[in-house]
C-alpha cells in the first residue's frame, strides 16, 4: 500500500489579505404592512451621518460575534422596538459606492406584518419611526429605494404561487379588503367577479355569520382564513392567475 503525503500549501503573508478585511457588513429590514387599502413599508429617520435626518430602512452594522439573522433581529429591536417578527433573507447589495465611508455590503431581509399588531417606536438609533405608503416614497438614504423595489418584486412574484393575506390582514376581513390587498401588491386593478371566483374556488377562506359594523355603506360579509388550508398551500404552492 502506497501513501501519498499532501504537499503543505503555501501560505502567503498576512499582509496580502489586508485589503480584503476592510469591508463592513450591514443588514437592512424591509417590513411590509397593509392599511387603509395601501401597501406600506416601515421606515426610520436616521440620527447619524451619512444621510442624517433622512428616511431609510431599519438597518445597521453586523457585529463581529453575531450571525446575519441575529443581527437583523437585533437591529430591528434597537431601531423600532419590534420583536418576534419573521424575517426572510432577500438579497445582497454590494455596489462599491453605496456607502460614503467605505465598502459596505448589506444583506437585506423582508417580512410581512399586521400593522395593528405592532407599535414601532424610535429608540437609540433613530429619530422617528413611521409607516410609509409605497406609492408616495421620496428619495431614501443609500440605495434603499432599490432594496424596496427588489423586495416588492419578490412579493409580486411570490403571491402567484403562495397565499398572502394571513400576515397582513386583520383576523376578519371582507372580500373587498382581500382584493385591495392583491391589487396594491400587483399595482393593478382586478376584475371583481373573476377575483372572487378564483379565491373562493381555492377553499382558502371561510365565511362568517356576521358583517361589517360602523360603515356608511351596506355592510359586507366577513371572512377569515382557514389556517390549516393556508399553511398547506404555503408549503405546496398553487397557481394564482386572475384576469384584470
Amino acid at each position: 500500500m502506497v501513501f501519498y503525503l499532501c504537499q503543505k500549501p503555501f501560505v502567503e503573508p498576512e499582509s496580502h489579505f489586508d485589503s480584503y478585511f476592510k469591508s463592513a457588513f450591514t443588514v437592512d429590514n424591509v417590513i411590509f404592512g397593509f392599511d387603509e387599502g395601501a401597501l406600506k413599508v416601515l421606515l426610520i429617520r436616521r440620527n447619524e451621518a451619512p444621510f442624517e435626518d433622512c428616511w431609510a430602512l431599519p438597518g445597521h452594522f453586523v457585529r463581529q460575534n453575531e450571525d446575519l439573522d441575529e443581527a437583523a433581529r437585533r437591529v430591528l429591536w434597537e431601531m423600532t422596538g419590534l420583536e418576534n417578527v419573521y424575517l426572510e433573507q432577500l438579497f445582497t447589495f454590494g455596489a462599491p459606492g453605496r456607502h460614503a465611508y467605505g465598502r459596505v455590503i448589506t444583506v437585506a431581509y423582508y417580512s410581512l406584518v399586521k400593522i395593528a399588531d405592532f407599535t414601532p417606536q424610535a429608540l437609540t438609533l433613530t429619530r422617528e419611526v413611521a409607516w410609509h405608503d409605497l406609492t408616495t416614497l421620496g428619495e431614501l438614504a443609500f440605495d434603499h429605494n432599490e432594496i424596496i423595489v427588489t423586495a416588492r418584486d419578490q412579493l409580486q412574484r411570490s403571491i402567484r404561487n403562495r397565499p398572502v393575506g394571513f400576515e397582513l390582514l386583520p383576523p376578519e376581513f371582507t372580500l373587498t379588503q382581500l382584493q385591495h390587498l392583491y391589487e396594491s401588491i400587483w399595482e393593478t386593478k382586478l376584475e371583481k367577479r373573476n377575483f372572487r371566483k378564483k379565491i373562493l374556488s381555492m377553499d382558502l377562506i371561510l365565511p362568517l355569520n356576521r358583517t361589517q359594523k360602523g360603515v356608511s355603506h351596506r355592510p359586507a360579509r366577513l371572512y377569515r382564513f382557514d389556517e390549516t388550508r393556508y399553511r398547506k398551500l404555503t408549503r405546496e404552492g398553487f397557481n394564482f392567475e386572475v384576469k384584470g
